[in-house]
């Protein structure tokens, strides 16, 4: 099959689905899923007509994720705004779709994947986002995801873990990113809770309000980003800090430390310090110590050289920085800001600047560009 035909005939057939009505992402979305299912059939089945085959095929996955996506929605519709502390309502079929999609026939990576693309909602480029990798490489992760259940029974349930890490995934694109799904996602992890004893349920429950009950201030009236050492504590919510903190406590008390149980007890440090200039550091280094033995985890490597900027002074956290591969997202924004706290402004306005270049959400980029234009004009003065 020439793969170059393929690739010339993306534009005319993204142009038809547009003029038919699909928005750009959700018609990129849908004619790339078309183009791994030509992938698969055209080899033993060509068609007569390519261009039309992948028009037909696109328009009908896009259908179906406009279904699917109208749905999610009348689910939303249904909760508030913030969710509320107390005890969850009746497990819903939408937890059930979860564990489903969580099915034994696929790997962990690929369960999650697919879970976050036919019941999270969240598209291919968001999910590919998520994991750091490209989002072709994502799409067909996904699509062998389908072919893999296409012909399943689904009446064995996947595992809490893959449930837990789609939850937490969807919760993170609802508290940071272009699609509203935290509250979606406390609501299902408290009936979670409320439906499994298990200390790294708590603590992902727990991770959730405790970041939740910040998000008032984590945006000014412009919607630009406010860091959070600049944000204002007397807006985060102090019920949904105190509900989080009590889970986590009563998580930690079980000695099974898990990831979310550690990530829980970085977010309650923060929220417990009255000024940013109180938070414990030290403490938070030796949290991400524990949560690094945990995972392994880059971004966790990452955000620990943060802390130890903190905690042992800038240079320190540029040579934890160091060790890290540069091409990490947030990388070059990290380094900015260490070398900006070590005195090296024109350092930092630069990596400022490059940082914007490389942002992928335009209120990051905006915070980013502000930053640099700041230490640009001090540098002038």
């Amino acid at each position: 099959m020439d793969e170059l035909l393929l690739r010339s005939l993306v534009p005319g057939v993204l142009a038809v689905l547009v003029r038919r009505g699909a928005d750009f992402a959700a018609a990129e979305d849908a004619v790339q899923d078309a183009l791994v299912e030509a992938l698969r059939v055209w080899p033993t089945d060509p068609p007569r007509d390519a261009k039309g085959w992948l028009v037909t095929v696109a328009w009908r996955k896009f259908l179906d994720a406009a279904r699917s996506d109208a749905a999610r929605r009348r689910r939303e519709d249904l909760v508030e705004e913030e969710p509320a502390p107390g005890p969850a309502p009746a497990v819903d079929d939408t937890l059930q779709l979860y564990f489903l999609c969580a099915h034994p026939s696929l790997t962990p990576a690929s369960a999650v994947a697919l879970t976050l693309r036919a019941v999270g909602g969240l598209t291919t480029r968001q999910i590919a986002e998520a994991y750091l990798v490209p989002e072709a490489t994502m799409a067909q992760r996904i699509s062998r995801a389908k072919r893999t259940v296409a012909d399943v029974r689904f009446d064995r349930p996947g595992d809490v873990a893959t449930v837990l890490r789609v939850l937490y995934l969807v919760f993170n694109e609802g508290y940071s990113g272009d699609v509203d799904l935290a509250a979606e996602a406390i609501r299902l992890t408290r009936q979670l809770a409320a439906r499994i004893d298990h200390p790294e349920v708590a603590g992902l429950l727990a991770l959730m309000l405790l970041h939740h009950a910040r998000r008032a201030a984590r945006t000014a009236l412009d919607g630009s980003l406010v860091p959070l050492t600049e944000q204002d504590r007397g807006r985060w919510d102090t019920v949904l800090i105190a509900e989080g903190v009590a889970i986590l406590q009563a998580a930690l008390a079980r000695d099974r430390l898990g990831e979310f149980q550690a990530q829980a007890a970085i977010a309650a440090l923060h929220a417990d310090a009255p000024t940013a200039a109180e938070t414990d550091w030290v403490q938070i280094v030796e949290w991400y110590d524990e949560l690094t033995r945990l995972t392994d985890n880059p971004v966790v490597r990452l955000n620990r050289a943060v802390a130890v900027g903190e905690a042992d002074g800038p240079r320190a956290g540029l040579a934890a920085l160091a060790e890290l591969d540069a091409s990490l997202p947030r990388h070059t924004a990290v380094a900015a800001y260490l070398h900006e706290r070590d005195g090296d402004l024109a350092t930092a306005a630069r990596l400022y600047a490059e940082a914007a270049h490389k942002a992928s959400n335009l209120a990051e980029r905006d915070h980013l560009t502000r930053q640099a234009a700041r230490l640009n004009a001090r540098g002038r003065r």
